[in-house]
């Protein structure tokens, strides 16, 4: 029993130690509770001045950021207008002034000393041949080697070397092209001075254009249709002939179209090795000899001889190529990629 008394005055005293604990907790807790209060206004009042500040900042930066976007946006459309005003009164002047110089009796007849006459005919025939013999040429070359070096090359480093020679050739000034022309074809390869030698100074200028355009297209070209033709047991060149080619041949196209835009507007080079003859030949006749295009024409008449509206008038069929060729590009690339949508 002795044992028992001392179990139940612990158990008294226990519980009321818990008694006493739980007052002791609740008293804590309600003098806590003002404090809590206070800290937590306290806190919440730093939260909305820091806030306040941020949206400050932040109100400040967007104003800048939303300022600094407006003026490079004015920026911008003033720039893309000065540009289109140039372009446009460019063209404009020398259409106003070149078309109506242009007659059939201009386009259909030859220079004549005896009757005093002005016509532009050999000039048009000469740069027909022209732009005829360097695309004969020079398309193979550029197609085929922009072909070796995407299909077939296998060390990066010489198709690096091969490239920047081909960059470097592209930012070569004209007029040094002309100069070697005329030292390696006129002299050297004893062609004098002729359509062929120009021909030939142009397919050297151009290739740049056509290797790079066509390097670009086979690119283009997803490596599944490669692999899928040989799962088929197909050769490299059949592939490259009936898969590859025909699904860049709108980007060949283009490096064409650009060429030919490059060799209408060549001047320096041809004065070199074309010469500025106006006599009227068939097509061989014509590369052998000597004979002025439409630039240097253009070039003879205003600089030699003063004739400015025969000058403005193959000013304005020169205008009128490039326009027709550049719409002729993007007629082009919409259709082949219509084409290869469906």
């Amino acid at each position: 029993m002795k044992n028992s008394g001392v179990y139940v005055s612990d158990i008294t005293a226990a519980a009321g130690n818990k008694k006493a604990g739980s007052i002791n907790k609740k008293a804590y807790t309600a003098d806590m509770k003002p404090i809590c209060s206070a800290q937590a206004a306290g806190n919440a009042k730093s939260h909305t001045h820091a806030d306040s500040i941020y949206e400050s900042r932040e109100s400040g930066t967007s104003f800048k950021r939303q300022a600094y976007i407006r003026l490079m946006t004015v920026l911008m459309w003033l720039c893309a207008g000065i540009t289109c005003a140039l372009v446009i009164f460019m063209v404009g002047y020398v259409l106003a002034k070149g078309l109506p110089n242009v007659t059939w009796e201009l386009l259909s007849t030859k220079p004549s000393y005896l009757s005093d006459s002005i016509g532009i005919l050999p000039d048009i025939l000469n740069t027909l041949y022209i732009v005829l013999a360097s695309l004969i040429i020079v398309l193979p070359l550029g197609v085929g080697a922009a072909v070796y070096l995407t299909e077939y090359a296998k060390d990066k480093r010489l198709v690096g070397v091969i490239e920047y020679a081909a960059e470097t050739l592209s930012g070569i000034p004209s007029i040094i092209y002309g100069l070697v022309g005329m030292m390696f074809f006129c002299r050297f390869m004893g062609m004098q001075t002729s359509l062929l030698a120009g021909a030939l100074t142009l397919v050297i200028m151009n290739l740049p254009t056509i290797m790079r355009t066509t390097q670009e297209s086979l690119k283009t070209v997803p490596q599944s249709y490669r692999e899928g033709a040989f799962g088929l047991g197909a050769g490299k060149w059949r592939v490259i002939r009936t898969v590859v080619l025909p699904n860049c041949v709108d980007g060949i196209i283009t490096g064409c179209i650009l060429a030919t835009g490059r060799i209408l507007g060549e001047s320096a080079a041809l004065l070199f090795t074309a010469g500025f003859a106006h006599a009227v030949n068939g097509v061989i006749d014509g590369l052998k000899s000597a004979g002025a295009t439409l630039t240097v024409a253009l070039y003879v008449y205003a600089k030699e001889q003063g004739e400015f509206e025969v000058a403005f008038a193959i000013a304005a069929i020169l205008m009128l190529l490039t326009l027709v060729l550049n719409i002729a590009a993007t007629l082009v690339s919409v259709y082949f990629k219509k084409r290869r949508s469906y």
